[in-house]
């Protein structure tokens, strides 16, 4: 409606137009600092996380008009530089070592639900590949984001090339099943059923010691960190990116794109996010001290990953998913499902404790920052470190996963 009445009056479907950049870099970056303070100062926010605020709010903001649903700061800005310099960032601590010795049981249930994730997307595939446009994408897409997170969803999509139409439409079925699937892990761990199977240690002592105020506004409170720091971190962060887009290149053109097998191939070791991820787990693994002593990488990648987010939202017209894509939402929710099966068996096998179930299911299905927010938001401060450390692994294993089955299906 509001669509109509712009065209009709301004002569565009939108109130800022498209080519109106520092507008629209200024609607962006307040939004996303609105929805950054409220996670801070709201407990419901913090539950759901700035970042997921800030792509309801860039959907809310389209869909009423306000926004463009195409424009260079989102493709060239947003989708070309902020993304690709978000993950060696965001990689910083992601040393194999520490994941390893500090995550336990949360890192073998978070590999098993990895599993049911890359079976979903297989499942779902043959189930639905007759009916929904570039699903051999969107499975890639949907496998990378619910092994690690946003940053691979969009890796993904961009290795891929797979339609903004469609990556809209994907980014709402994802994300409101995903908002819905984190309540629903909330709510388990505190039933019965739940608890009466897995031990719940943490459960039991933050019940005892209630928390009385929101846990996220220390844990992404005010650090340390230079310009120095914030230098090294985009130089750092530029000379992993440059490198893998060079090496991706290279490689892409020495290796034949031919049979199943060469596609494979070809699609893998042609990947930037490939070798980006690489490269940044090598230097967190093997110069962990040096890299790590990079203050603020954390934050600067969360955020470039907030405004990523946002971004993301505003192509998403709700009305083209409900009445052009619903069966979206049932490939999404079987891969959900699966996720949520093989977490919660193969905690079982292991007698994992619940808590660690959760947040491992979250940080398959979120990533780092959700499965961080959610042991904070819950008082269980331990799992924290461990939530962050295996949601960060999510993002290495999900732009290998995303590629090989987006190569495999054909995409």
């Amino acid at each position: 409606m509001l669509q109509g009445f712009f065209l009709q009056y301004l002569g565009r479907p939108s109130l800022i137009a498209a080519d109106d950049t520092w507008a629209l870099l200024a609607v962006l970056c307040v939004s996303v600092a609105a929805c950054l303070c409220l996670e801070g100062r709201y407990r419901w926010a913090s539950k759901i996380s700035g970042g997921i605020l800030a792509l309801l709010l860039g959907l809310l903001l389209s869909n009423l008009g306000v926004l463009p649903v195409r424009s260079g700061l989102y493709d060239d800005v947003i989708w070309g530089f902020a993304v690709p310099l978000s993950i060696p960032m965001l990689l910083q601590q992601c040393s194999l070592q520490r994941v390893r010795r500090e995550a336990g049981q949360m890192l073998l249930v978070f590999l098993t639900g990895a599993a049911g994730t890359v079976l979903g997307a297989l499942l779902g595939f043959f189930l639905l590949r007759d009916h929904i446009p570039e699903l051999a994408g969107v499975a890639a897409m949907m496998t990378g984001t619910y092994i690690g997170g946003s940053v691979n969803f969009t890796a993904m999509a961009g290795q891929f090339d797979v339609s903004q139409s469609m990556v809209g439409a994907a980014t709402v079925a994802d994300n409101l099943l995903m908002a819905l699937y984190f309540f629903a892990l909330i709510l388990f761990a505190g039933l019965r059923f739940f608890r009466a199977r897995f031990p719940h240690p943490h459960i039991d002592e933050a019940e005892r010691v209630p928390q009385a105020r929101n846990q996220a506004a220390s844990f992404w409170g005010r650090k340390d960190i230079s310009l120095r720091d914030i230098a090294v971190n985009l130089a750092y962060a530029a000379a992993i990116v440059l490198l893998s887009q060079r090496l991706g290149a290279l490689l892409g053109g020495l290796v034949p794109d031919t049979g199943l097998a060469g596609h494979i191939l070809h699609t893998f070791l042609s990947s930037q996010y490939v070798w980006i991820t690489t490269f940044s787990m090598l230097a967190a693994t093997f110069a962990g001290e040096r890299v790590s002593s990079i203050h603020g990488g954390q934050e600067l990648g969360t955020y470039l990953i907030c405004l990523f987010l946002f971004a993301v939202g505003v192509p998403a017209s709700v009305a083209e998913i409900v009445t052009r894509t619903p069966l979206l939402f049932v490939f999404a929710a079987l891969m959900v499902l699966m996720n949520m099966a093989f977490c919660f068996a193969g905690g079982w096998l292991v007698h994992a404790d619940l808590e660690d179930i959760i947040i491992a299911s979250n940080a398959n299905i979120g990533g780092p920052a959700t499965a961080a927010g959610m042991a904070i938001s819950q008082g269980w401060s331990r799992l924290v470190g461990p939530g962050l450390l295996v949601g960060v692994l999510g993002y290495v294993i999900g732009n290998y996963a995303g590629t090989l089955i987006g190569a495999l299906l054909g995409a």
